[in-house]
């Protein structure tokens, strides 16, 4: 690494009086001396050494990170959106995870069932995982089998997936009271809030798909989400202005919100016709209800990723963040899904 006067061609000398009137590119990173009136103290910006094994003196580190990090955020603005994530990597994301939901009940409906569980176990291992922050610290081993064993219950009927919520909360419970009692209540409450949140709400999925029609009955619920989402998005992105939720979701406005609503409840009327035989006007209400709840599912993680203190469940996913940042909306949809379509869609 060579220290030459650019002016001089000599090596650059710790004397500031020498050589004259020459630019002192690394002298602000040297200590002055006693002549000076710095008494030896170091000046110039405070030194942070680079995270990677790196030769680069701190000098030229400082002005090759003021010039890489102008073209990262160019680089980041060409891959992200007005929206604050990565257009692409989520659009390739969810359409992987659409065909791979749609597969599974087209070609072989059995495998809709290991869907829903697998997504319950990293549902389950994201959730325990994110809160473990506040001190809480649910047992992984109990809260998966039971997860496991409330979404195969599913197919009993609701009776017994409130059974297996209590065995589930119960295990955990016990788990915990033999290796640190004293962290029985925090471990009680975190037990009973990932459970309901991840594996129960996800087992309805399950009834949903259990008529004849179940096929349909799930993909209208989910093509119903995906419209509000992508019409609040777009609506939000153009036309937001006023915040709904800035201290929950700041980006979040009462325009996205309006054409999530119309989005899903236009989208779902038509779906709902064709594919259930639904009239409009419950297809409309369909649509609008499952939007709502989308939108208050979606505000729930948030307020919950507020209180824990960070931004993802985790980096499972480009462009989403946690698998459990994409089923924010899908939790509190498909339980309002299956109550509806059960009264304007008997099954039969």
């Amino acid at each position: 690494m060579s220290h030459l006067d650019p002016r001089t061609g000599r090596p650059w000398s710790r004397d500031r009086s020498s050589p004259a009137g020459a630019p002192a590119p690394y002298a602000a990173y040297w200590p002055r001396g006693q002549d000076d009136g710095t008494n030896g103290e170091r000046i110039g910006p405070d030194w942070n050494a680079p995270t990677a094994a790196t030769s680069t003196t701190e000098a030229e580190f400082a002005l090759t990170a003021g010039r890489t990090g102008r073209g990262r955020r160019r680089a980041d603005r060409k891959t992200s959106g007005r929206a604050g994530r990565n257009l692409p990597a989520a659009i390739a994301v969810g359409l992987g995870l659409g065909l791979l939901v749609l597969a599974s009940l087209v070609i072989w409906k059995p495998a809709f069932l290991g869907v829903i569980a697998a997504a319950a176990v990293v549902g389950i291992w994201e959730t325990a995982r994110a809160m473990r922050v506040t001190g809480a610290n649910p047992p992984l081993v109990p809260l998966i089998g039971g997860g496991l064993l409330i979404i195969g219950l599913a197919l009993a009927g609701e009776d017994a997936m409130v059974l297996g919520l209590a065995v589930t909360v119960l295990a955990a419970v016990v788990w915990r009271l033999a290796d640190r009692p004293r962290e029985l209540r925090r471990t009680f409450t975190a037990s009973l809030l990932i459970t309901v949140y991840v594996p129960f709400l996800l087992s309805f999925a399950v009834l949903l798909s259990m008529p004849d029609d179940g096929a349909r009955r799930v993909l209208v619920t989910l093509i119903a989400v995906i419209l509000s989402d992508t019409g609040g998005y777009a609506a939000g992105v153009f036309l937001g202005k006023h915040p709904m939720a800035p201290t929950i979701s700041p980006k979040k406005s009462w325009e996205g919100f309006a054409g999530s609503i119309t989005a899903a409840a236009v989208g779902s009327s038509v779906l709902l016709y064709f594919l259930l035989d639904v009239p409009f006007y419950w297809g409309l209400l369909f649509g609008a209800a499952i939007s709502v709840v989308a939108v208050l599912g979606d505000l729930a993680e948030s307020m919950l990723k507020r209180d824990l203190g960070i931004k993802d469940m985790s980096r499972l996913l480009p462009g989403h963040g946690g698998l459990m940042d994409r089923l924010d909306s899908i939790l509190f949809a498909v339980p309002t899904a299956y109550l509806l379509l059960t009264l304007i869609a008997p099954p039969g």
